[in-house]
């Protein structure tokens, strides 16, 4: 359509601005997730495996698998947030209307969209060939004690006000730290010394499973929410982009 004020159409590049934006916010989710790949990558983790494809080995340890996929993308934001702030300084000092300075507007947006879509491509083919070691990482939960809270609210459900039930769960605690163990390895005796109220059924109430599906509310991580999120996200995608 025409447009409603000829001077500021010739005079700004907001559009690409607020393009270049999007691209950095895109790049920005990207490497927080690259980060995350990364640490899981890591000896300390060893959550996951990426494929060979996705990965080069050590120009000086043999053992070594780098994360080099997912370290470039996280580099390559600093790329795209550089075409962002690049035209941002280019358009700060100009007096209306049009200026050759605007010039400099093209460069950047196209090498922001080779670098997004580069990185978008290659993000999902490492996601897709990773390995997940879904052992160490359910007994990484169990050592970091995410079913305390499970712990106590079982307490409160036999009756036990959350205020004792956090300071018996925290006793528990303790006592895995010493023993270095989880609280699912500790014996019924164990329980029963920190408080009378627990029965048998503690060790299912705790299990990392039963922790995630209880919670199933919307935005939950409970596998049945998670499976409506991500057939939600699958009908979205197809309604606006088939």
């Amino acid at each position: 359509s025409a447009t409603n004020n000829s001077m500021d159409s010739v005079s700004d590049r907001d559009y690409l601005i607020e393009f270049l934006d999007a691209l950095s916010i895109i790049m920005m989710h990207l490497s927080r997730f690259s980060e995350e790949i990364i640490l899981w990558n890591s000896n300390e983790y060893k959550f996951i495996e990426l494929d060979d494809s996705y990965s080069t080995g050590s120009s000086i340890m043999p053992q070594k698998k780098n994360p080099d996929i997912a370290e470039l993308i996280r580099g390559k934001t600093g790329r795209v947030y550089g075409a962002l702030m690049g035209l941002l300084t280019t358009m700060k000092g100009i007096p209306l209307a049009y200026n050759k300075d605007m010039q400099e507007d093209k460069e950047g947006v196209f090498d922001a969209i080779d670098t997004v879509k580069g990185c978008i491509m290659l993000f999902n083919g490492m996601i897709s060939t990773a390995k997940f070691n879904d052992a160490r990482m359910r007994k990484s939960a169990a050592m970091g004690f995410t079913n305390a809270t499970d712990a106590a609210d079982y307490l409160v459900e036999h009756g036990i006000p959350f205020r004792d039930a956090h300071g018996i769960i925290g006793t528990l605690v303790l006592k895995c730290i010493e023993k270095n163990c989880a609280l699912d390895d500790l014996s019924m005796e164990d329980y029963k010394e920190a408080c009378p109220a627990f029965e048998e059924d503690i060790y299912e109430a705790i299990k990392m499973e039963t922790c995630v599906d209880k919670r199933n509310t919307k935005g939950a991580p409970g596998r049945e929410a998670m499976k409506q999120f991500v057939e939600e996200c699958g009908r979205y995608l197809k309604e606006e982009y088939a």
